[in-house]
């Protein structure tokens, strides 16, 4: 019965201390694993009171939870699961008033100085189309066939100048 007991706890010792040795083994590779909007703080400072609902849409995305019972409250959620470390979670609530916002809580809070965001649009310089030519018009120009015989027409003479 001591035999049994011995190796059953010395059995339950050494799988406890498997899993603390598969868990930290070197060079294993651990996928990060992130759920939710994504949500930083540039994102947060960007809004302002009396923004509408498009507004926020465009700068923070959909929300992750419109709830059915309180939809004047829109709540965004963020997980972060690096490489098998701890995760990090993030949220924000933005309230809404008559479709405008009137606050926002939540770990991250916006800015009291006016941020803008930069664009990272670039201009380009797009050259003028002829559209007075169909598309057929403008690829057979690119071929001449003056100079082919067609079936049924005589054939074109050469004009001499004199």
């Amino acid at each position: 019965m001591r035999k049994t007991i011995l190796s059953l706890s010395l059995l339950s010792v050494s799988l406890m201390s498997c899993s603390t040795v598969l868990n930290h083994l070197p060079y294993v590779y651990k996928i990060d694993v992130n759920q939710g909007n994504m949500i930083d703080q540039a994102m947060v400072d960007q809004l302002r009171p009396n923004m509408t609902k498009r507004q926020v849409l465009y700068i923070m995305g959909s929300p992750m939870l419109v709830d059915f019972f309180h939809q004047n409250r829109w709540d965004y959620i963020y997980s972060a699961k690096k490489g098998g470390e701890d995760s990090e979670q993030k949220a924000i609530s933005i309230f809404f008033e008559n479709d405008q916002v009137k606050g926002v809580q939540g770990d991250l809070k916006p800015s009291t100085v006016l941020v803008s965001k930069p664009s990272a649009d670039k201009m380009v310089d797009v050259p003028k189309r002829d559209l007075e030519k169909t598309m057929w018009e403008t690829m057979s120009g690119w071929f001449d066939y003056s100079d082919v015989k067609r079936e049924g027409e005589p054939a074109k003479q050469p004009v001499s100048t004199q």
